[in-house]
Protein backbone atom coordinates (compact mmCIF):
# COMPACT_ATOMS: atom_id res chain seq x y z
CA UNK A 1 0.00 0.00 0.00
CA UNK A 2 1.21 3.29 -1.07
CA UNK A 3 0.17 6.87 0.48
CA UNK A 4 0.17 10.74 0.11
CA UNK A 5 0.62 12.20 3.54
CA UNK A 6 -0.31 16.08 3.81
CA UNK A 7 0.25 17.91 7.34
CA UNK A 8 -0.76 21.58 7.75
CA UNK A 9 -2.09 21.75 10.95
CA UNK A 10 0.07 24.83 12.03
CA UNK A 11 3.31 26.79 10.51
CA UNK A 12 4.73 23.49 8.24
CA UNK A 13 3.65 21.96 5.57
CA UNK A 14 4.85 18.54 5.35
CA UNK A 15 3.99 15.96 2.67
CA UNK A 16 5.54 12.34 2.18
CA UNK A 17 5.15 9.44 0.24
CA UNK A 18 4.86 6.00 2.23
CA UNK A 19 4.88 2.57 1.21
CA UNK A 20 4.08 -0.48 3.44
CA UNK A 21 6.67 -2.50 1.87
CA UNK A 22 9.68 0.08 0.83
CA UNK A 23 9.18 2.32 3.55
CA UNK A 24 9.90 6.14 3.28
CA UNK A 25 10.07 7.36 0.13
CA UNK A 26 10.22 10.76 -0.03
CA UNK A 27 9.79 13.45 2.61
CA UNK A 28 9.19 17.16 2.19
CA UNK A 29 9.20 20.04 4.52
CA UNK A 30 8.55 23.63 4.46
CA UNK A 31 9.04 25.78 7.63
CA UNK A 32 6.92 29.32 8.00
CA UNK A 33 9.55 30.29 10.56
CA UNK A 34 10.68 33.72 8.70
CA UNK A 35 7.10 34.13 7.96
CA UNK A 36 6.44 34.50 11.66
CA UNK A 37 9.31 35.55 13.17
CA UNK A 38 8.68 39.39 13.02
CA UNK A 39 5.49 38.55 14.84
CA UNK A 40 7.01 36.71 17.57
CA UNK A 41 4.57 33.87 16.88
CA UNK A 42 2.85 31.98 14.62
CA UNK A 43 0.01 34.38 12.87
CA UNK A 44 -3.40 31.77 11.56
CA UNK A 45 -4.02 33.98 8.85
CA UNK A 46 -0.83 34.45 7.25
CA UNK A 47 0.05 30.66 8.16
CA UNK A 48 -2.93 29.11 5.98
CA UNK A 49 -2.14 31.66 2.96
CA UNK A 50 1.33 29.96 2.85
CA UNK A 51 -0.12 26.99 2.94
CA UNK A 52 -2.30 26.94 0.47
CA UNK A 53 0.98 28.43 -1.06
CA UNK A 54 3.21 25.78 -0.96
CA UNK A 55 1.22 22.61 -0.68
CA UNK A 56 1.01 21.75 -4.07
CA UNK A 57 3.83 22.57 -5.11
CA UNK A 58 5.56 19.79 -2.50
CA UNK A 59 3.12 17.16 -3.20
CA UNK A 60 4.24 17.32 -6.97
CA UNK A 61 7.41 17.47 -5.79
CA UNK A 62 7.09 14.55 -3.43
CA UNK A 63 5.59 12.45 -5.84
CA UNK A 64 8.50 13.21 -8.32
CA UNK A 65 11.24 12.49 -5.91
CA UNK A 66 9.22 9.24 -5.08
CA UNK A 67 8.63 8.36 -8.95
CA UNK A 68 4.87 7.74 -7.82
CA UNK A 69 2.56 8.74 -10.35
CA UNK A 70 -1.74 8.63 -8.52
CA UNK A 71 -2.03 5.44 -10.39
CA UNK A 72 0.46 4.46 -8.06
CA UNK A 73 -1.50 5.57 -4.85
CA UNK A 74 -3.66 3.60 -2.54
CA UNK A 75 -5.30 6.60 -0.58
CA UNK A 76 -4.43 10.19 0.78
CA UNK A 77 -4.18 10.77 4.78
CA UNK A 78 -3.88 14.02 5.66
CA UNK A 79 -4.23 15.93 9.53
CA UNK A 80 -7.79 16.70 9.81
CA UNK A 81 -7.13 17.78 13.27
CA UNK A 82 -6.26 19.33 16.04
CA UNK A 83 -4.72 22.63 14.90
CA UNK A 84 -5.23 26.00 13.89
CA UNK A 85 -9.15 25.57 12.03
CA UNK A 86 -7.86 27.69 8.81
CA UNK A 87 -4.25 26.00 7.93
CA UNK A 88 -6.10 22.44 9.07
CA UNK A 89 -8.95 23.31 6.13
CA UNK A 90 -5.54 23.75 3.59
CA UNK A 91 -4.83 20.01 3.95
CA UNK A 92 -7.95 18.36 4.13
CA UNK A 93 -9.72 20.23 1.16
CA UNK A 94 -6.30 19.94 -1.02
CA UNK A 95 -6.67 15.90 0.30
CA UNK A 96 -9.93 15.15 -0.37
CA UNK A 97 -10.21 17.12 -3.45
CA UNK A 98 -7.53 14.68 -4.95
CA UNK A 99 -9.16 11.81 -3.31
CA UNK A 100 -11.73 12.53 -5.13
CA UNK A 101 -9.60 13.14 -8.73
CA UNK A 102 -8.09 10.55 -8.19
CA UNK A 103 -10.83 7.78 -7.55
CA UNK A 104 -8.88 6.44 -4.10
CA UNK A 105 -9.92 6.82 -0.09
CA UNK A 106 -9.19 9.49 1.99
CA UNK A 107 -8.77 8.80 5.43
CA UNK A 108 -8.31 12.37 8.06
CA UNK A 109 -5.70 11.78 11.00
CA UNK A 110 -5.30 13.03 14.77
CA UNK A 111 -2.25 15.48 14.36
CA UNK A 112 -0.76 13.45 17.84
CA UNK A 113 -1.60 10.18 16.97
CA UNK A 114 0.84 10.72 14.04
CA UNK A 115 3.20 12.20 16.20
CA UNK A 116 3.07 9.03 18.90
CA UNK A 117 3.08 6.83 15.82
CA UNK A 118 6.36 8.95 14.25
CA UNK A 119 9.20 6.22 16.63
CA UNK A 120 7.27 3.71 13.72
CA UNK A 121 9.25 5.04 11.28
CA UNK A 122 13.16 4.25 12.57
CA UNK A 123 14.16 1.17 12.15
CA UNK A 124 13.94 0.41 15.94
CA UNK A 125 10.59 0.76 16.77
CA UNK A 126 8.44 -0.33 19.92
CA UNK A 127 6.21 -2.96 20.49
CA UNK A 128 2.40 -2.27 22.35
CA UNK A 129 1.55 -1.85 24.63
CA UNK A 130 3.62 0.98 25.80
CA UNK A 131 3.43 5.16 27.97
CA UNK A 132 3.88 7.63 25.18
CA UNK A 133 5.06 10.97 26.10
CA UNK A 134 3.62 13.69 23.80
CA UNK A 135 5.33 17.35 24.18
CA UNK A 136 4.56 19.72 21.66
CA UNK A 137 3.95 23.49 21.29
CA UNK A 138 0.21 23.38 21.57
CA UNK A 139 0.32 20.03 23.80
CA UNK A 140 1.80 17.84 27.32
CA UNK A 141 -0.13 14.65 27.77
CA UNK A 142 1.15 10.96 28.51
CA UNK A 143 -1.07 8.24 27.17
CA UNK A 144 -1.33 4.61 27.95
CA UNK A 145 -1.15 2.90 24.81
CA UNK A 146 -2.21 -0.78 24.13
CA UNK A 147 -2.64 -0.65 20.21
CA UNK A 148 -3.10 1.46 17.25
CA UNK A 149 -6.68 4.00 18.55
CA UNK A 150 -6.49 1.84 21.62
CA UNK A 151 -5.63 5.17 23.86
CA UNK A 152 -6.18 6.19 27.15
CA UNK A 153 -5.10 9.93 28.50
CA UNK A 154 -3.52 9.46 32.05
CA UNK A 155 -2.12 13.53 31.91
CA UNK A 156 -2.15 16.42 30.08
CA UNK A 157 -2.10 19.72 30.20
CA UNK A 158 -4.27 22.19 31.80
CA UNK A 159 -2.38 25.04 30.90
CA UNK A 160 0.54 25.67 28.95
CA UNK A 161 1.90 22.82 27.64
CA UNK A 162 5.51 22.54 27.56
CA UNK A 163 6.85 23.02 24.57
CA UNK A 164 4.40 26.64 24.76
CA UNK A 165 6.03 27.64 28.28
CA UNK A 166 10.00 27.05 26.39
CA UNK A 167 8.97 29.56 23.87
CA UNK A 168 7.24 32.30 25.94
CA UNK A 169 10.57 32.28 28.35
CA UNK A 170 12.88 32.38 25.68
CA UNK A 171 10.93 35.21 24.23
CA UNK A 172 11.23 36.54 27.86
CA UNK A 173 14.84 36.06 27.38
CA UNK A 174 15.23 38.18 24.07
CA UNK A 175 15.16 35.63 21.91
CA UNK A 176 14.08 35.15 18.13
CA UNK A 177 10.95 33.35 17.35
CA UNK A 178 10.74 30.25 17.68
CA UNK A 179 12.51 30.62 20.54
CA UNK A 180 12.50 26.84 22.40
CA UNK A 181 15.48 25.82 20.51
CA UNK A 182 17.41 28.75 21.58
CA UNK A 183 16.82 28.49 24.89
CA UNK A 184 18.02 25.02 24.71
CA UNK A 185 20.86 26.03 23.12
CA UNK A 186 21.28 29.13 25.36
CA UNK A 187 20.91 26.41 28.93
CA UNK A 188 24.09 24.45 27.29
CA UNK A 189 26.21 27.53 27.99
CA UNK A 190 24.51 27.63 31.69
CA UNK A 191 26.04 26.25 35.40
CA UNK A 192 24.15 24.65 37.73
CA UNK A 193 23.44 25.87 41.36
CA UNK A 194 22.74 29.20 40.39
CA UNK A 195 18.69 29.14 40.17
CA UNK A 196 16.59 26.77 41.87
CA UNK A 197 12.64 26.64 39.85
CA UNK A 198 9.69 24.86 41.10
CA UNK A 199 8.48 21.44 39.29
CA UNK A 200 4.92 22.09 38.85
CA UNK A 201 2.41 19.63 40.12
CA UNK A 202 4.91 17.38 41.27
CA UNK A 203 3.93 17.36 44.69
CA UNK A 204 0.29 16.12 44.81
CA UNK A 205 -0.48 12.94 43.23
CA UNK A 206 -1.78 12.60 39.47
CA UNK A 207 -0.37 13.13 35.72
CA UNK A 208 -1.38 16.26 34.58
CA UNK A 209 1.19 19.07 33.67
CA UNK A 210 0.98 22.82 34.23
CA UNK A 211 3.45 24.52 33.23
CA UNK A 212 2.14 28.49 33.12
CA UNK A 213 3.38 29.02 36.75
CA UNK A 214 6.85 27.84 35.48
CA UNK A 215 7.19 30.43 33.21
CA UNK A 216 5.66 33.39 35.61
CA UNK A 217 8.34 32.26 37.89
CA UNK A 218 10.78 32.80 34.67
CA UNK A 219 9.42 36.00 34.08
CA UNK A 220 9.52 37.47 37.69
CA UNK A 221 13.20 35.68 38.01
CA UNK A 222 14.47 37.73 34.69
CA UNK A 223 13.36 40.92 36.04
CA UNK A 224 14.96 40.60 39.28
CA UNK A 225 18.35 39.37 37.60
CA UNK A 226 21.28 40.85 35.91
CA UNK A 227 20.66 41.60 32.36
CA UNK A 228 23.97 40.06 31.04
CA UNK A 229 24.44 36.87 28.93
CA UNK A 230 26.02 34.54 31.43
CA UNK A 231 22.94 35.35 33.95
CA UNK A 232 20.15 34.82 31.15
CA UNK A 233 22.10 31.36 30.38
CA UNK A 234 22.34 30.36 33.83
CA UNK A 235 18.04 30.96 33.85
CA UNK A 236 17.63 29.11 31.00
CA UNK A 237 19.96 26.17 32.33
CA UNK A 238 17.86 26.01 35.49
CA UNK A 239 14.52 26.45 33.51
CA UNK A 240 14.88 23.37 30.99
CA UNK A 241 16.06 21.74 34.32
CA UNK A 242 13.15 22.47 35.75
CA UNK A 243 10.62 21.13 32.51
CA UNK A 244 12.98 18.27 32.17
CA UNK A 245 12.57 17.07 35.91
CA UNK A 246 9.22 17.54 36.30
CA UNK A 247 8.81 15.54 33.02
CA UNK A 248 10.51 12.70 33.93
CA UNK A 249 8.81 12.82 37.33
CA UNK A 250 5.36 12.34 35.46
CA UNK A 251 6.80 9.91 32.81
CA UNK A 252 7.92 7.59 36.04
CA UNK A 253 4.90 7.80 37.93
CA UNK A 254 2.76 6.69 34.91
CA UNK A 255 5.07 4.00 34.24
CA UNK A 256 4.88 2.71 37.79
CA UNK A 257 0.68 3.54 37.77
CA UNK A 258 0.80 0.90 34.19
CA UNK A 259 3.38 -1.52 34.82
CA UNK A 260 4.92 -0.69 31.81
CA UNK A 261 8.30 -0.75 30.91
CA UNK A 262 8.30 1.17 27.21
CA UNK A 263 8.07 4.22 26.95
CA UNK A 264 7.62 6.45 23.51
CA UNK A 265 8.33 10.35 23.81
CA UNK A 266 7.41 12.39 20.72
CA UNK A 267 6.61 15.81 19.54
CA UNK A 268 8.36 19.15 18.95
CA UNK A 269 10.04 19.06 22.70
CA UNK A 270 10.97 15.31 22.27
CA UNK A 271 13.92 16.55 20.11
CA UNK A 272 15.61 18.35 23.26
CA UNK A 273 19.01 16.65 24.26
CA UNK A 274 18.68 17.10 28.04
CA UNK A 275 15.19 15.75 27.93
CA UNK A 276 16.82 12.41 25.73
CA UNK A 277 20.00 12.02 28.00
CA UNK A 278 17.94 12.36 31.14
CA UNK A 279 15.25 9.51 30.10
CA UNK A 280 17.35 7.17 28.86
CA UNK A 281 19.18 7.70 32.35
CA UNK A 282 15.69 6.92 33.83
CA UNK A 283 14.90 4.15 31.84
CA UNK A 284 18.04 2.10 32.26
CA UNK A 285 17.83 2.73 36.09
CA UNK A 286 14.49 1.07 35.24
CA UNK A 287 15.48 -1.68 33.21
CA UNK A 288 13.28 -0.26 30.40
CA UNK A 289 13.18 0.95 27.53
CA UNK A 290 12.80 4.06 25.82
CA UNK A 291 12.03 5.04 21.90
CA UNK A 292 12.53 8.62 20.06
CA UNK A 293 11.34 9.51 16.44
CA UNK A 294 14.63 10.85 14.35
CA UNK A 295 15.24 14.28 15.25
CA UNK A 296 13.39 14.97 11.32
CA UNK A 297 10.18 13.60 12.19
CA UNK A 298 10.16 14.84 15.82
CA UNK A 299 8.19 18.39 14.41
CA UNK A 300 5.03 18.27 12.14
CA UNK A 301 5.54 16.24 9.03
CA UNK A 302 4.20 14.40 6.64
CA UNK A 303 5.47 11.19 7.16
CA UNK A 304 3.94 10.40 10.20
CA UNK A 305 0.57 11.49 9.10
CA UNK A 306 0.87 8.94 5.95
CA UNK A 307 2.49 5.82 8.54
CA UNK A 308 -0.93 6.61 10.59
CA UNK A 309 -3.24 6.98 7.78
CA UNK A 310 -1.85 3.74 5.96
CA UNK A 311 -2.65 1.99 9.24
CA UNK A 312 -6.30 3.17 9.44
CA UNK A 313 -6.69 2.54 5.67
CA UNK A 314 -5.38 -0.83 5.97
CA UNK A 315 -8.05 -1.49 8.54
CA UNK A 316 -10.90 -0.25 6.16
CA UNK A 317 -11.15 3.17 7.57
CA UNK A 318 -12.22 5.97 5.51
CA UNK A 319 -13.04 9.43 5.67
CA UNK A 320 -16.27 10.93 3.93
CA UNK A 321 -15.62 13.66 1.47
CA UNK A 322 -17.56 15.97 2.98
CA UNK A 323 -15.93 16.02 6.60
CA UNK A 324 -14.65 18.87 8.02
CA UNK A 325 -11.36 19.76 9.78
CA UNK A 326 -11.26 19.28 13.77
CA UNK A 327 -9.65 21.80 15.21
CA UNK A 328 -10.38 20.22 18.82
CA UNK A 329 -10.34 16.21 18.91
CA UNK A 330 -9.91 14.18 21.84
CA UNK A 331 -6.75 11.74 21.37
CA UNK A 332 -8.67 8.86 23.41
CA UNK A 333 -12.02 9.54 21.09
CA UNK A 334 -10.15 7.42 18.45
CA UNK A 335 -11.43 3.98 16.84
CA UNK A 336 -9.38 1.01 17.41
CA UNK A 337 -7.46 -0.98 14.48
CA UNK A 338 -8.49 -4.73 14.42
Amino acid sequence: MRILGIETSCDETGIAIYDDEQGLLSHELYSQVKLHADYGGVVPELASRDHVRKVVPLIQKAMADANTTAQDLDGIAFTQGPGLVGALLVGSSVGRSLAYAWGIPAVGVHHMEGHLLAPMLEDSVPEFPFVALLVSGGHSMLVKVEGIGEYEVLGESIDDAAGEAFDKTAKLLGLDYPGGPLLAKLAEQGEAGHYKFPRPMTDRPGLDFSFSGLKTFAANTIRDADDDPQTHANIAYAFEEAVVDTLMIKCRRALKQTGMKRLVIAGGVSANKRLRASMEQMMEGLKGEVFYPSLAFCTDNGAMIAYAGMQRLKAGQTTELSASAKPRWPLDSLPGVN
